[in-house]
């Protein structure tokens, strides 16, 4: 983890929203640097600022982040992230994109240190694919990433 990251969501308690954004073949991911050793692939989101709903903190961490507006967001499971100095509550949901340009768009808190490295739809079969360090660790609870589509609960990763 580097310097800036741990900076600004360290030894801090963080409650986000995430999206999943999916076609029939891919889902939305976006790429962070910083986070671990290498890339570290998730769905687009963030944490919710003091008096900000979830619903609007989702379209405003999209439209930062890739572009995108969205709509027909909703819920679909949670996660608990527990891995000091990094410790998130996670609430996932569905979500439709309606309008926009996929960007590789920016993370406030970074100010100058931005760790989007890209934003993409990646297939299914890459994703598929791609090592357990590199992804988001609900993918890790899944026989096949697509699974992730109508997947409910609580998780502990």
């Amino acid at each position: 983890m580097n310097s800036s990251v741990y900076e600004a969501f360290g030894n801090k308690i963080r409650i986000r929203v995430c999206g999943i954004c999916h076609t029939q073949d891919s889902i939305l991911l976006i790429n962070h640097s910083g986070l671990n050793a290498g890339d570290f692939w998730a769905p687009p989101g963030g944490g919710i600022e003091f008096g900000e709903t979830m619903d609007t903190c989702l379209k405003r961490e999209f439209i930062e982040e890739t572009g995108l507006k969205i709509s027909n967001v909703e819920y679909a499971f949670s996660c608990e992230y527990v891995h000091p100095p990094l410790h998130a509550i996670e609430m996932f949901f569905q979500v439709t994109a309606e309008d926009g340009s996929i960007i590789i768009g920016n993370d406030p808190e970074m100010l100058d240190n931005q760790i989007i490295k890209d934003v993409r739809f990646v297939p299914w079969e890459e994703l598929h694919g791609i090592s357990k360090n590199a992804r988001h660790g609900i993918f890790n609870f899944l026989e096949y990433p697509s699974k992730i589509v109508g997947l409910k609960g609580h998780f502990k990763l």
